[in-house]
């Protein structure tokens, strides 16, 4: 347990998510410090430092992860890098929040889950920070609560254009590709929901011919006893929902995933009684991850997401891959 009030963060990479996003929402934290910013080139680990008024900047991720006051590590590193950087850290006496996905694929994200029984006392969790925001936990809530009946079906949907082939999710041999970094949010949100993992998947998976990665993506999840279908994509209209359907009952989400932290977010409970509509007040996130995560290092508690969720949700994205191929169903293995 540490003795203190705040955790104190590394962040390696100058990764835009981390500095346009995370960041900013960690600063707002009570239990964050951020007290060190990385980069393979000084002088932008030097600028993101100074620009988010970071104390230290180092001009490699040895020289963060061996800094003694770091307590934790924050890893937003292209997919290809966050097993390899994240057991490097953890090797260091560091506790991690990795981004989403884990891995390049299931077998990739459980060499971080062998090594991570060697450190007992060390956190690691998967940054979903969805399941942080207070319009998520009023979902689940109302889902595990009945005030939908029985839960039945979900519906989402996430897509962005992006056709760069220098940006890093367009790069196949890194990690790009819609499914790895939103249809991730698709599946995890329908395992979160349910409760439980998907007995068997079936997957549509279109390539982009140059680029060779996953442009767009559908995918139904069986759970038994009920079932969950999405889309995702790089090369639609920016567009995002999440419809969660029950038996007496349906629960609408307006911005799930980017929700803003400036500004209030709406979702609404449909039934046959009428339409109530929840507000929720103005409220980060990034923030609420931070601080979660944060808490369990200072009260040597559990995280509230443990790393095998982000085992289960590697291993479901690697069999809609597999259906994709085979055109049949597909049973995940975790």
């Amino acid at each position: 347990m540490i003795d203190m009030k705040k955790v104190r963060w590394g962040v390696i990479s100058t990764a835009n998510i981390g500095i346009n996003k995370v960041l900013p929402g960690m600063m707002k934290s009570e239990h964050c410090e951020l007290l060190a910013m990385s980069s393979r080139d000084l002088r932008k680990a030097q600028k993101a430092a100074r620009r988010l008024g970071i104390p230290k900047a180092y001009g490699s991720y040895e020289e963060l992860l061996a800094d003694p006051d770091i307590d934790a590590v924050y890893n937003p590193l292209p997919n290809h890098l966050h097993v390899d950087w994240s057991i490097k850290a953890l090797e260091a006496g560091k506790h991690v929040l990795c981004e989403k996905p884990l891995g390049m694929n299931t077998q990739d994200a459980r060499r971080l889950l062998d090594v991570m029984s060697r450190y007992p006392h060390l956190k690691v969790m998967e940054a979903f920070m969805y399941r942080f925001h207070p319009q998520w936990v009023a979902a689940k809530e109302w889902v595990d609560s009945g005030r939908i009946g029985e839960l039945k079906t979900i519906q989402s949907f996430f897509s962005y254009y992006n056709d760069d082939p220098g940006n890093i999710r367009n790069m196949a041999d890194i990690g790009g590709g819609g499914l790895l970094d939103i249809g991730c949010y698709c599946i995890s949100l329908s395992r979160f929901l349910f409760g439980k993992e998907p007995n068997r998947v079936m997957g549509i998976v279109e390539n982009d011919p140059v680029l060779k990665t996953d442009r767009m993506a559908s995918g139904v999840m069986d759970f038994g006893e009920g079932t969950s279908n999405f889309t995702c994509s790089t090369q639609l209209s920016s567009y995002q929902s999440v419809q969660i359907l029950g038996t007496k009952g349906r629960v609408e989400i307006e911005i799930p995933f980017n929700a803003p932290p400036d500004k209030e977010t709406r979702i609404w409970i449909h039934s046959d009684k009428g339409t109530e509509e929840v507000t929720f007040p103005i409220c980060d996130q990034y923030s609420l991850q931070g601080d979660v995560f944060s808490k369990a290092i200072l009260e040597d508690t559990p995280v509230p997401t443990p790393l095998i969720d982000a085992i289960e949700n590697m291993s479901v994205i690697d069999a809609i891959f597999e259906s994709g191929k085979k055109s049949s169903w597909v049973v995940p293995v975790g």
